[in-house]
């Protein structure tokens, strides 16, 4: 059977070197949807009380649903509520933020058509993000939609304004603006500073490597990992953007990947030159991320990083 998925917003805005010190940096917990208690109250779910659900007035029309059997929150991130509508048209997830505006739902819903388009794996399929003001609905073939969680970075706007040099957009839009919010956020001088530092200095890292622009998930951890009935793979919740493709690896620290998976992954994309030595930079927006996102707790493995590339560069 089908299932559905719905994400809406009830609000209306909306090498060796390099190798050695990869390897020794201790890395904090992953931010999964366990570590942060579940807002249990949206006003999505005060509006169902009242008997005034617009997404119940969707399933039962658009959704072809002639029977809604039971609602049920669903545990999952702390940055948005989600509930399952059981139906006589199968399931439907519903995803809702009371408190950041529609263009990040807006973002993902285009995010997940561009990756479905590929016909490369298996995604959510958009199917509306909005109902009047109340923004996404989307299709999902059958998989398990308790294994959702839905913990997304994309709270944090990303810009992605269009670039000709990679390292420019990654230094400009990625690491820069990450270090202007740390400072802005908590004053901290110091890993301003020693990035910018560094920002300066990137360009050797990515000597003899290719550049091309890839379709990337951009926040591929382990909670955006899925599969269906049958095993196969499935990908959701992305922020997703051009870029060169071991940005990817970014959130590599919590998503589990092992030894099979990247030697699967370099015979589809080749490994480039420097991959080692590159592979830190590319954490490094996502340690800065979760500073800005959670706090202190993520600042250590950020200058860490930010300290080695330094030494490591001469800089």
């Amino acid at each position: 059977m089908a299932a559905n998925v719905a994400l809406l917003s009830a609000s209306s805005p909306s090498t060796s070197a390099a190798a050695s010190f990869l390897s020794r940096r201790p890395l904090p917990r992953c931010c999964s949807g366990a570590a942060f208690p579940q807002r249990a109250s949206s006003r999505l779910s005060i509006m169902a009380a009242l008997g005034d659900d617009p997404i119940r007035e969707w399933i039962l029309t658009e959704g072809k649903a002639t029977q809604i059997k039971g609602t049920r929150s669903i545990g999952g991130g702390c940055i948005n509520s989600a509930q399952r509508y059981d139906t006589d048209a199968g399931p439907f997830f519903v995803k809702t933020n009371s408190r950041i505006g529609p263009e990040m739902f807006e973002g993902e819903a285009l995010g997940l058509k561009a990756m479905y388009d590929t016909k490369s794996i298996r995604v959510p399929l958009p199917y509306k993000y909005r109902l009047d003001h109340y923004p996404l609905v989307a299709h999902l073939s059958s998989w398990s939609l308790l294994n959702l969680v839905v913990l997304e970075e994309t709270s944090t706007p990303q810009i992605n304004t269009w670039t000709a040099d990679w390292i420019e957009f990654y230094s400009k839009h990625r690491l820069a603006y990450q270090l202007e919010l740390a400072s802005r956020r908590y004053g901290d001088s110091a890993i301003y500073e020693k990035g910018q530092r560094l920002i300066k200095n990137i360009r050797p890292l990515f000597d003899g490597a290719v550049l091309e622009p890839c379709l990337l998930h951009g926040d591929l951890w382990s909670g955006n990992i899925s599969s269906d009935t049958k095993g196969d793979p499935v990908i959701l919740d992305p922020a997703c953007y051009y870029g060169h493709n071991e940005a990817e690896f970014g959130m590599s620290w919590c998503a589990g990947f092992g030894g099979e998976f990247y030697n699967a992954y370099f015979q589809v994309m080749p490994k480039q030159p420097g991959f080692e030595k590159r592979r830190d930079l590319y954490l490094l927006y996502h340690y800065l991320n979760h500073y800005n996102l959670f706090g202190s707790g993520y600042r250590s493995s950020a200058m860490s990083i930010i300290e080695d590339y330094l030494h490591l560069l001469a800089a």
